[in-house]
This record gives structure tokens, C-alpha cells and sequence, in this order.
């Protein structure tokens, strides 16, 4: 009969997947709960670095204005239109181009000069603290500065400079201002070469250096840094801070904002910008009619001399050939070629304007040369009329022609002067500003707060970042799991981490006396209950053993094989075995402290042969618990471990007792173990939790293993339940049950 196989169902596979990642996620919860105060540090630093910056940090204001780009240019006066073509007043405008304008050398280099934004002086500060405390001093006076550093500004400090000048290769570049007695003044270069020496209130020059400080308000020592920015980088500081944007798509509306530490400064500087760019708008719009109207000036004098002259010949004529006068034909003749001629004039005046903008081959252009021609064809039939005239007729037709054309044409080139003065006075440009500038009444940035809690976040963040990188760099082993999986050895016992023992430790090292046994003090603690549990599974390990000896020892020290090795022996008393430890560290021995034995007459004297058995087994407050001390620390441990009393001493102890523990030196500092393992019946090590690298510990049993001693098992100590808890979800692998005594 076939039987089938039972495989897992879907629902505990994915119970299965559940539990995969439950154990990554605790591990992770358990490996931050580990460095829980690295990272509380971290943060904490975090915090405070936000609370520093808080402090040091300039608090930075802004102001802000608003400007109306108009889509059509519009004069003051509509009744001339007419001149529209002349003073450039009709087109559409564009916002981008105005933009541009605004951020322009044209509009911010005016800026700068006025607003000297090219000079830099200021007091020199403490590094870090020195300008945060200058800014916070509020009282009369000048603050006073601590520690005797009086070349610093710590507050009440001030300086107007209105003029600085200095070579071409000493732009950009610092100097040092030095306050004297009695307003005296003396300017530095880097390389703390004098240049300038003069007072407050006087302009001082020597060579191409020239200054003038027209306030000053500081103590006599006190330093002041000066600079004169070139135009580029005055204009690149000024723009770094300055900023134009539309309010809304195609409004017209331009937002202007400008940034910085000083909230009067900036309003000042922005109202500038916004006039001088309207200052400069309107000035363009006018500057056409101010060429026509120069042109015409220039026009008026010669037209007025032609007209005179032409005056002059007709009444000359006139008056030598008598009172003649124009029958009704001939003065329609001269009519018409005065309005012809008149127009002809006006067309060539305004092809002349046109020229100033346009090519010959423009439309415009073309139109008006097609119509002067049309209109001198026109003139020509009305000259072949007049030829056919009397001769005197013709003359005087073209005498009163001339008066009349230069007559009319100095009429109009006079009113057309006239209206273009009006018109320049009255023009306005296209733009117009809306807001004047204003400047916000708290800092711009981040809150304070803000900072903080950025600061806290920045503090995480790294903190998990350095874990990260500490787990990463990190080999040691904290899970007794990979030992079974990595050197396929079992782990006997986890003892976990208990604070009553470190107690204890600290309460011994300080009284200097005789220890205590946690066994004995706290029984009921997780890591006697971890002992006892270790009872039970050497009785097992034991059972196929020649002798009933149990040899513990470790990788390196500190690992606690002493702490094991003494509560074992108690535990295995306390359950009514007659146990003896023996302390073979003839190096650093200590357990004969934890019982209030001396260490003299031990395994050294034994061995030596100036003592008995009887003499070297010394009994102990625990009932069936005996205790051999290392005695004398010898100059050769390794080979008195090797005599053959060591030998014969183990043998009779292990007749005499139940069980036998000897506690033996770490197995990489020292070959004791090695030697003493050979003559056990089983050999346990102690690994420490986050104390080992993987690989020592298979060093460990590889130096062992070559020496002809097996390692029984592991039993992993000091284990920390919390990161256990939160990787298994409980205790690890400690239980603990206690009695109660209520009934």
C-alpha cells in the first residue's frame, strides 16, 4: 500500500513566511533597541546642533514690491495720435523683455552707485558666536567684550562709509579698518600694510586708496572689515538675493523681491529699483520725439530763410512790373501745384522719419515712394498748364507758388515743433508700480522649532546610518544559532545577561573582600534558571564520559567561564552532588575570592609535592561544594599542568566526588586547556555574546580538536533578552517560573 507524502499547505507556508519576516523585522527592532543610546546620543547632538544654528544663523528679511506691465503704451494726450508713428507710443510690450530690463546692469549698476551696495564695512566678528551676540545687543553704549577681546564687535558697533577707492588689483579683496583715539582712523591691506591714515568725517586719499567714513560709532581698538566689490560681483551679490516673477499667466503683473540681513537696507534698495526702472522706461518713450523735435529745430531755420526769400523775389517782381494780379485760372493752377507740392513735402518728412527705422525695401518705405511719384506726375501735367501762360503770368505763378509752399511748410513744421513739446513733457511710460516696497516684519526661513525638529530628524537619520554601518563592520556573534550552524556544535545553555551579577562584581571589586554567589543570593534569577537548566544536560553529556570530569574553558577572556564554573558547581551542590572545582588557571585565577578562601596550598602545591589531597581540597559554605585554589602563581604553568601529580590529582578527585569542574585559561591565550582536556571527560566552551568573531571561535575548537581534545558543546552567556524579545517575540530562550507564596 502506497502512502502519500504530506506536504505543508499553502496557508503554513505563508505562516512560515509570516515568521521569516517577523524574525528580520525584530531583528532589526532588536539590533536599534542594542544601540538605543547611540542613537538617543546622536539625536540629541542633532538637536543641539539645530539649537546652535538657531542661535548663529543671520535672520534673513524680505521685501517685495509690484509693478503693472501695460499690454498697450497709451499717451497722456489722445489728440496726438497723429504721433503715434513719431514717439514709438503703439506696440504691444513684452513682459519678458521687461523682466530682462529689470535685472539689467542699465537699471541695477544706477542702483549700486547710489546705494553704495559696492562698499562692504562692517565690524569684524568672534568667529561662530561673535555676530549672533552683536546682534541680540540691545542697550546703550557698546557691549563689553569678554575675555579682553576687545579688536571685536560684540554690539552697538557702526560705520558709514560713503566713498571707498581703491587699485584695480586690490578689488575683491579685504582690508581692515582700525579705530584710534579722538575719531582717528587707519586702513590695513591684508598683508597688514598701512595705506590710509586720516578721521571720521574727512576724505582721505593716498596714491589710488581713498576713503571717507562719514560715521563711526565703536571703541578705539575695535577692527572693521572693508571691501570694494567690482561691478561684476556687486551686481552677482545684488542678484543672488534679487529676484522678478509674473504674478499669474500673461497679468502683467511683476512681483520684485529682494532678500537679505539688514530690513531698512532692503526696502531702500528695492523702492530704488522700482524707480529707477521707471525712471528709465519713461525716458525711452520719450527719447523718439526728442530726436524729431531736435531734427525739426534744425529744419526750422532753413525753411524760414527759403520762405523769406521766396517773399522777397515776389513783391521785388511784383513791384517792377506793377500791380499785377491772378485771373481766376491761374489762381486755381497755383493752388493745386501748392497742395501738391505740400504733399509732396510732407510724404519726403515722413519717408526721413521712417528710414530712421526701416530698410529701403520695407512696405512702408515702398508706399511712400510710390506715392511721391504719383504726385510729382501729378505736378508735372499742372507744369505743362502753367506753360502755356504768358511769360509774365508764369512767373508771377511761380513766385506766389514758392511763397505759398515755403509759407504753409514753415506753418506746420512750427506746429508740429510745438505739439512735440507738449508731448515730451507729458509722456508716461508703459509701466507703473503698484506696491511700493515692503519689507516682512518677521524673518524668512525656517522657524526655529522647525529647525529643531529638522535637527532631531537629521539626528535619526544618522544615528541609523551609523548602526547600520557598525552592524555591517561588525562580525562578532549574538545569536547562539550561528554557532550551531557554522561550527555544528550544540549550545548547551544561553545564560542571559543578569544585572544582579554585575552588582555583585561591582559590590566585590569595591569592599575588596570575599564575593557572593548569585547562585546563592538571587537563585530565582534567569541566569541560575539557564544554569540549572545546563545541570540537566551535562548529566547527559556525561553519561557515555570515562570520568565524570567536566572541563570549561573559552576563546579568550572575559568571557565569564569563571562566573559559569563557580554557580554550576553550586547548582550541581544544591541538588545533594558532591561536586569539586578545581581552578587550573595557575595564570589568573580567581575563584578561591568568591568563596573567602586564600589562595595559597592549591594545585601548585600539590603538584609540587608540599602538599596532600586532603590539604589542597577545602571545603566551602555551600554544603557539597568543595573548592581547589591554584595555590602559589608559578613561573611555568604549562608544564606543571603536565607533571603527572596533575594527573593522578584529577583521578582521586573524581573517585572521591560526584562531578568534577575545573576551570582552565582561554584555549588562544594559553595551551592549558589543551593540556588539561586530555584527562576530562568532557570539555565545554563559553562564548560571550557580541564578544567573538566567528572565526576565533573555530579557532578555538581546531586548536583544541588538534591537541586530542573534543569539544562537547557551547554554552552562550551573557545573552541579551531584550533583543531577543524583540526578534522572537519572547524572552528568548529563557523561561523563568517562580513560587509563589499565596495561597
Amino acid at each position: 500500500m502506497e502512502h502519500d507524502q504530506i506536504k505543508p499547505s499553502a496557508p503554513m507556508q505563508g505562516m512560515e513566511d509570516q515568521d521569516d519576516r517577523g524574525i528580520a523585522l525584530g531583528e532589526i527592532i532588536a539590533v536599534f533597541f542594542e544601540y538605543r543610546w547611540l542613537i538617543a546620543a546622536i539625536t540629541i547632538a542633532g538637536v543641539l546642533l539645530g539649537l546652535a544654528w538657531t542661535f548663529v544663523a543671520r535672520p534673513e528679511y524680505r521685501a517685495s514690491g509690484l509693478l503693472q506691465v501695460e499690454e498697450k503704451a497709451s499717451s497722456a494726450l489722445t489728440g496726438l495720435k497723429e504721433l503715434g508713428s513719431l514717439m514709438g507710443l503703439a506696440g504691444d510690450t513684452t513682459v519678458a523683455a521687461e523682466q530682462e530690463i529689470l535685472a539689467s546692469r542699465m537699471v541695477l549698476e544706477k542702483v549700486v552707485q547710489r546705494q553704495r551696495l559696492n562698499i562692504i564695512a562692517e565690524p569684524k566678528y568672534f568667529p561662530l558666536v561673535g555676530r549672533a551676540m552683536a546682534r541680540r545687543y540691545k542697550d546703550e553704549g557698546f557691549n563689553a567684550p569678554p575675555l579682553g577681546l576687545s579688536s571685536y564687535g560684540w554690539g552697538g558697533e557702526s560705520i558709514q562709509v560713503d566713498a571707498l577707492e581703491v587699485p584695480r588689483d586690490m578689488l575683491d579683496q579685504k582690508m581692515t579698518l582700525v579705530v584710534a583715539e579722538a575719531g582717528a582712523i587707519e586702513v590695513f591691506t591684508a598683508d597688514d600694510v598701512s595705506v590710509l591714515k586720516g578721521k571720521v568725517g574727512t576724505r582721505v586719499n593716498a596714491g589710488k586708496f581713498s576713503i571717507f567714513v562719514a560715521d563711526l560709532k565703536a571703541r578705539p581698538g575695535t577692527s572693521f572689515t572693508l571691501i570694494k566689490l567690482s561691478p561684476d560681483e556687486a551686481l552677482k551679490s545684488l542678484n543672488a538675493k534679487y529676484s522678478i516673477k509674473e504674478k499669474g499667466k500673461k497679468s502683467g503683473i511683476l512681483e520684485l523681491t529682494l532678500e537679505g540681513a539688514d530690513a531698512e537696507k532692503i526696502g531702500i534698495v528695492l523702492d530704488d529699483i522700482l524707480k529707477t526702472y521707471v525712471r528709465q522706461n519713461v525716458e525711452r518713450r520719450s527719447a523718439e520725439a526728442e530726436n524729431t523735435l531736435l531734427f525739426l529745430e534744425k529744419q526750422l531755420p532753413e525753411v524760414k530763410r527759403q520762405m523769406d526769400s521766396a517773399e522777397a523775389a515776389y513783391n521785388g517782381y511784383r513791384q517792377s512790373r506793377g500791380s499785377l494780379d491772378l485771373n481766376i485760372e491761374t489762381q486755381s493752377v497755383l493752388l493745386s501745384l501748392v497742395e501738391v507740392d505740400n504733399q509732396i513735402v510732407a510724404l519726403r518728412q515722413e519717408r526721413d522719419e521712417l528710414r530712421q527705422y526701416f530698410t529701403q525695401e520695407h512696405p512702408r518705405i515702398q508706399a511712400a515712394d510710390a506715392r511721391i511719384e504719383k504726385l510729382k506726375q501729378r505736378r508735372a501735367q499742372f507744369d505743362q498748364d502753367v506753360s502755356k501762360l504768358p511769360d509774365t503770368q508764369q512767373t508771377v505763378l511761380r513766385l506766389a507758388r514758392d511763397v505759398e509752399v515755403n509759407t504753409v511748410l514753415y506753418t506746420n513744421l512750427i506746429n508740429t515743433a510745438q505739439q512735440l513739446r507738449v508731448s515730451k513733457a507729458g509722456t508716461v511710460g508703459d509701466v507703473r508700480i503698484i506696491d511700493q516696497a515692503i519689507v516682512t516684519s518677521q524673518p524668512i526661513g525656517l522657524k526655529s522649532i522647525v529647525i529643531l525638529v529638522i535637527g532631531g530628524f537629521l539626528g535619526v537619520v544618522a544615528s541609523v546610518g551609523v548602526v547600520l554601518v557598525m552592524r555591517s563592520m561588525s562580525v562578532v556573534v549574538q545569536d547562539p544559532e550561528e554557532i550551531e550552524s557554522r561550527l555544528g556544535l550544540p549550545v548547551y545553555a544561553s545564560i542571559p545577561h543578569s544585572e544582579d551579577e554585575v552588582a555583585l562584581v561591582a559590590r566585590s571589586k569595591a569592599n575588596r573582600g570575599a564575593g557572593e554567589l548569585l547562585a546563592i543570593t538571587n537563585p530565582e534569577d534567569d541566569a541560575i534558571e539557564s544554569i540549572r537548566s545546563l545541570r540537566t544536560t551535562i548529566h547527559f553529556a556525561l553519561l557515555d564520559a570515562q570520568q565524570n570530569s567536566l572541563l570549561i574553558t573559552g576563546a579568550s577572556p572575559g568571557l565569564g567561564k569563571s562566573f559559569i564554573t563557580k554557580n554550576l558547581g553550586a547548582v550541581l551542590a544544591q541538588a545533594g552532588k558532591r561536586i569539586v572545582i578545581v581552578d587550573a588557571d595557575l595564570r589568573r585565577g580567581h575563584i578561591n575570592k568568591e568563596f573567602g578562601l586564600r589562595r595559597e596550598v592549591g594545585v601548585s602545591e600539590y603538584v609540587a609535592g608540599s602538599a596532600s589531597l586532603d590539604d589542597v581540597v577545602k571545603p566551602t559554605a555551600i554544603p557539597n561544594l568543595w573548592v581547589v585554589t591554584t595555590g602559589q602563581i608559578p613561573p611555568n604553568p604549562s608544564e606543571l599542568l603536565m607533571h603527572l601529580r596533575f594527573e593522578e590529582m584529577l583521578e582521586q578527585l573524581s573517585e572521591r566526588f560526584d562531578t568534577l569542574i575545573v576551570d582552565a585559561p582561554p584555549i588562544l591565550a594559553a595551551s592549558d586547556a589543551a593540556i588539561i582536556g586530555r584527562h576530562v571527560g568532557a570539555t565545554l566552551m563559553v562564548a560571550r555574546a557580541g564578544r567573538h568573531p566567528i572565526r576565533e571561535l573555530e579557532q578555538a575548537v581546531k586548536r583544541l580538536k588538534q591537541s586530542g581534545v573534543q569539544v562537547k558543546g557551547f554554552v552562550f552567556n551573557d545573552l541579551d533578552t531584550n533583543r531577543q524579545r524583540y526578534r522572537y517575540g519572547y524572552k528568548g530562550y529563557v523561561y523563568s517560573y517562580s513560587y509563589s507564596s499565596k495561597s
